[in-house]
């Protein structure tokens, strides 16, 4: 599990296309310290496993499902990453419940700078927009973020100095993909819901 606070910007460095995956391998300083083979690694909201370790580099294979549902197939050689690792048992969760399964894609429609925060404007799917509240949690390219308007096809997060100096967002221009993970409690109320409604109408 992890928890949307992004550690730190990486980088890949490689990238290998295989017959239906794709294999990476990334820079990252900070999240590779202690890694080894099987750990977990947050790239860009998309969980991924540690096949190889290397000094400040790991890869990472990603398979053809998880390349058609996220943004990482558009990842070349340069581009910039962000890389959380799970969080450990006992740890504060300073974002909020993100598995790294990617529900989506949206695509960054409108920027708009202020003094001190900026807002962004980002498409949503039709299918995931009844799990989008304003005010709730939402993760964009695996960052935690507070949903500030809910559209039927859009929402807007408010981004401040920090977020936009330390993540991808600031530097995603309009046209950019990316990776939206919905808050997963929305998912679970709704099957059950769901559920007890087919129950109820079952015995009635």
């Amino acid at each position: 599990m992890f928890t949307g606070i992004v550690e730190e910007l990486g980088e890949v460095t490689a990238v290998e296309t295989l017959d239906d995956a794709c294999r990476f391998r990334l820079r990252g300083p900070v999240v590779t310290q202690g890694a080894k083979h099987g750990d977990s690694i947050a790239v860009n909201g998309v969980c991924l496993t540690v096949v190889d370790h290397e000094g400040d580099e790991f890869t990472a294979d990603v398979m053809a499902e998880t390349l058609n549902r996220s943004s990482l197939g558009a990842l070349a050689v340069g581009s910039r990453v962000n890389l959380e690792r799970p969080t450990a048992v006992g740890d504060r969760l300073g974002g909020h419940i993100v598995q790294g399964h990617v529900d989506g894609t949206g695509e960054i429609l409108d920027r708009t700078p202020s003094e001190h925060w900026e807002i962004v404007k980002i498409s949503l799917p039709a299918e995931l927009s009844r799990y989008v509240v304003e005010k709730g949690s939402i993760t964009v390219d695996g960052i935690s973020l507070t949903v500030v308007d809910a559209g039927r096809d859009h929402f807007t997060v408010s981004l401040i100095p920090t977020t936009l100096a330390l993540t991808t967002l600031g530097i995603k221009k309009p046209g950019d993909p990316v990776n939206l993970e919905v808050d997963v409690i929305a998912k679970y109320v709704e099957r059950m819901l769901g559920d007890r409604v087919a129950d109820e109408g079952a015995t009635r």
